[in-house]
Order: C-alpha cells, then structure tokens, then sequence
C-alpha cells in the first residue's frame, strides 16, 4: 500500500466548519498549498496569505494572478512580532508545518489569539515523528501543541488523521 502523503485541498475539504464568506490567515503560506484551495472554498470571503518570505510571496502571487484568484492578500512578516490585522477580525488560522520552526511558540498563539474572532478555529499541522522524513530536531508532539493551545485557553475540537506523515489538531477559541 503507497504511503498516504498531506493533500492541502483533501484537508482544506474536511473542514466543515469553513463558510464560504469566512476571512482566514494562512501562517506560513509559501508559494500558496494551502492558500490556493483555501481562497476556493472561501470564495466570497478573504485569505491573508502570511510569509517571512518575500520569494515564496511572489511565486504565490504569480499562481493567483494565473488562476485569477483574486480573495487573497499577501503579508510579508513574522508571526512571531505580530501581524497588522486587527483584533478578533479572522474566523478561521492555518498553521501547516511550521510551528516545529517557531522559536517563540507563545507568542505565535498569544498573536493568534489575538486576531481570531470568538468561536474562530485553528488548525495545526505538523510533522509525525519520523527517521525518514519531515523535521529532524525540532519536532513538536501532538501532546506539546494540546498543552500550550490550552494555555491560551483554546479548546480541541477534533483531532484528523492526515495520512502517514503529518498529524492535524483543530481548536476553537
């Protein structure tokens, strides 16, 4: 059997809690995986599309000219000194595969917090630990991510079953 591998749209697809008029913030956007069928299915609302990068930025830019979607906003910056959205103004954060690299994990879901309404989800995924793939050092556990969203008094909705090598944890505010 061939190992089942992270698929954005599949996953952006077991959302049901997305509406279509939803804003979201997707952290970590790169040239757009999540973002591209994110913007789809929130065809009447907005998706900030957030990097640290302005190169993956503008490979994303050009994959939305292309598919002429036009519902996303680009922000370069880093989550990790704040972001200029205004409070409790997004219902839905995606955070794929990068919390494993954020030095400052607080202040990230502190910042999150933040810019998500009252009853706004997130959702994180990360890395399974594994030999052959995936982050090598810095990986962080399921449990590790439970422990700190309740901190912040997030609460776990669901936990999905993303295929072999990535795990997704879902919170409500």
């Amino acid at each position: 059997m061939m190992p089942i591998f992270l698929n954005p749209k599949e996953t952006i697809e077991k959302l049901t809690f997305l509406k279509k008029e939803m804003v979201a913030l997707d952290v970590g956007s790169g040239s757009g995986g999540f973002t591209l069928p994110l913007a789809s299915k929130l065809e009447n609302g907005k998706v900030y599309a957030l990097d640290i990068k302005e190169e993956a930025l503008s490979a994303l830019r050009s994959k939305l000219d292309s598919s002429k979607i036009y519902n996303v906003e680009l922000l370069l910056a880093d989550i990790e000194k704040g972001v200029k959205i205004g409070d409790s103004k997004i219902d839905f954060v995606l955070l794929a595969n990068i919390l494993f690299e954020i030095n400052d994990r607080r202040k990230v879901l502190e910042e999150i917090k933040r810019v998500l309404k009252e009853e706004g989800h997130l959702l994180i995924i990360d890395w399974k630990k594994f030999d052959n793939m995936g982050p090598k050092e810095k990986v962080i556990s399921k449990e590790e991510i439970i422990k700190l969203a309740d901190e912040f008094n997030l609460s776990l909705e669901k936990d999905l079953d993303l295929g072999n090598y990535h795990f997704a944890l879902i919170f409500k505010k």
